[in-house]
């Protein structure tokens, strides 16, 4: 299963240590950004992970982010 976010990172920075902390909790599921794209993409490919739990830890740490349409 793969999911796209939008979301409103815009450091480097930034996404390093979200990845980081979404490993925490997805250990074995692919998670990175694609900070070139407009939208701030989020991606995170795997078998299990908790699609509200992403979109909350990433507002817990100050950012938006919502599932891309």
């Amino acid at each position: 299963m793969i999911e796209i976010f939008k979301t409103n990172v815009k450091e480097l920075s930034q996404a390093r240590e979200l990845v980081v902390l979404l490993n925490r909790h997805f250990p074995e599921a692919r998670i990175n950004f694609d900070l070139h794209d407009c939208d701030k993409i989020l991606r995170v490919e795997g078998k299990h992970f908790n699609l509200g739990k992403i979109i909350n830890l990433v507002h817990q740490n100050g950012f938006s982010c919502s599932l891309l349409d």
